[in-house]
């Protein structure tokens, strides 16, 4: 990776900083990690709500720093470089830019925002990218991939300098696009801020993370800076599901100000893309009539269930406005499979279906239990749990879409983290109780997926929802390999061994 050097004077000015000490260091990276700070470094200090980064200062000094940026004045008997700023998330956000030379000017960025459906756009959007025949990079909930090299994601959206780090790294590896998820507390947390999109995505919005935002009025918001300016410019176009009530709303407001937008739905006709005639299978995955501004086409995938047509929807928007052609998208998304644990099929030789999906919220869940009762006759056994340590607040709900979409529910646990398993398993009780569908309790999550397979009969499906992709179960401190779609192989090999 090329690097791009900067004076602290150079940042202090578009930090509008107030500036102590030497101004003529040159800066070569920044970050709020103190671990990461190196020679050349310049060190953001963060008053998180666990740790002051101001405790490193020292530390990072003695490594080679170049300057501290904090929004406290420095100590009395604080001898080297000191910027002085107002909101210390912003200034790591546009100093990332600045010194890695702004990479998202010279990218064709999409960002993705909206509860469900980020990551599986993230991945056509990918997909899409190849099939025109550019070299894309993404950031996602799973992977952070720079063409055909991948590393395992640390968080869905980045630090500010960790992604324009990234960002420039594509861009000296020959990228000309990237397209990454913007969550609403990566929003919310100035992470995002400084970028230039030249295209923003909206899926959706239905209840999750209101632990952090506390009401839906304040979660939409937090996705709304993405397309109004508040993170530094605005977009070049928005891509939005009007279907969803949210969507709609975002999508008028946009354009009372006189924003592009492209709007996208199942059924509505006014949308700028839409699809019809839909048809999903198991065996065949999913097929629909695409409407465009060019006219109609025939699309096939193999990823399975109308939430999918969505995805394809907005990716598809997002090539068209980023150039690309609607017949390379088309074929593109022929065989983009999407991303791992998502409606994902575990493979095996009997006559029913195990799928793990990531689904965690309830209008995640029940979308998901929609789309298999449209594939199947037979009966809807769902294996799930809640997150420990999180939004208590979509358990009840999650029980209730359980329940009323399920002929047979197994609660177990997610990921506890520190709190009693059990307890959470009880809140969820209370949403599945009132539907009197039958359900059991198996904490064990291990156990819990053995049961569901062994009850399976034919054209049954079996729904192991909540951790997706994830390889990972957290229970009190400790983290542990887990992995929902190795587990399910397991169960079904002893199935099938002991028939």
């Amino acid at each position: 990776m090329s690097t791009i050097s900067k004076t602290i004077s150079d940042i202090s000015t578009a930090l509008n900083a107030v500036p102590t000490g030497g101004l003529n260091a040159v800066a070569t990276d920044i970050t709020h990690d103190s671990r990461q700070a190196r020679e050349g470094t310049l060190f953001v200090a963060i008053k998180g709500a666990t740790v002051d980064g101001h405790r490193f200062v020292d530390d990072v000094l003695r490594r080679g720093a170049a300057g501290i940026v904090s929004e406290s004045d420095p100590p009395a008997d604080f001898a080297g470089t000191w910027l002085k700023v107002a909101n210390a998330r912003q200034a790591l956000a546009k100093a990332a830019a600045v010194i890695n030379g702004e990479p998202s000017k010279h990218l064709d960025l999409v960002g993705i925002t909206g509860t469900n459906g980020k990551t599986t756009t993230t991945y056509l959007c990918f997909a899409l990218a190849e099939a025109a025949g550019k070299k894309p990079a993404m950031l996602t909930t799973v992977e952070y991939r720079i063409g055909e090299r991948s590393e395992p994601a640390v968080r869905t959206t980045p630090e500010a300098s960790d992604t324009n780090r990234f960002l420039r790294e594509a861009l000296d590896s020959g990228c000309t696009m990237a397209v990454m998820e913007a969550s609403s507390q990566a929003i919310d947390l100035h992470r995002c801020d400084g970028l230039r999109f030249k295209v923003a995505v909206f899926t959706n919005l239905t209840q999750d993370h209101l632990d952090y935002h506390l009401t839906m009025e304040n979660y939409f918001d937090a996705k709304k800076k993405l397309f109004d300016g508040r993170l530094g410019e605005f977009p070049g176009s928005s891509v939005i599901n009007i279907d969803d009530e949210y969507g709609k709303r975002l999508a008028q407001e946009l354009a009372a100000e006189g924003r592009r937008i492209v709007t996208i739905s199942q059924n509505d006709e006014s949308a700028d893309l839409q699809a019809s005639e839909i048809s999903v299978s198991l065996i065949r995955g999913t097929e629909f009539t695409l409407r465009a501004p060019s006219g109609k086409y025939r699309v096939t995938s193999p990823l399975v269930g109308k939430p999918h047509v969505y995805n394809m929807l907005t990716a598809t928007a997002a090539g068209l406005e980023l150039g690309f052609s609607i017949e390379d998208m088309i074929r593109g998304l022929s065989s983009c499979v999407g991303a791992p644990g998502r409606f994902e099929r575990v493979p095996h030789g009997g006559d029913f279906a195990v799928v793990v999906d990531y689904a965690h919220t309830d209008d995640a869940l029940l979308n998901t239990l929609k789309t298999a009762r449209e594939l199947t006759d037979g009966k809807i056994i769902t294996v799930f749990g809640c997150g420990g340590d999180r939004d208590r607040s979509k358990r009840k709900p999650m029980g209730i879409a359980a329940g009323e979409n399920s002929d047979l529910v197994i609660i177990t646990s997610d990921n506890p983290r520190t709190e009693d398993p059990l307890s959470i398993i009880a809140e969820i009780e209370v949403g599945v109780e009132p539907t009197r569908t039958p359900y059991q309790v198996i904490d064990d999550r291990r156990r819990a997926i053995f049961q569901a397979i062994s009850e399976a009969r034919t054209n049954d499906v079996v729904i192991i929802a909540g951790k997706g992709h994830e390889d990972y179960q957290i229970v009190g401190a400790d983290k542990f390999h887990f992995d929902d779609r190795e587990v399910a192989a397991e169960a079904l090999a002893r199935l099938e061994s002991e028939r």
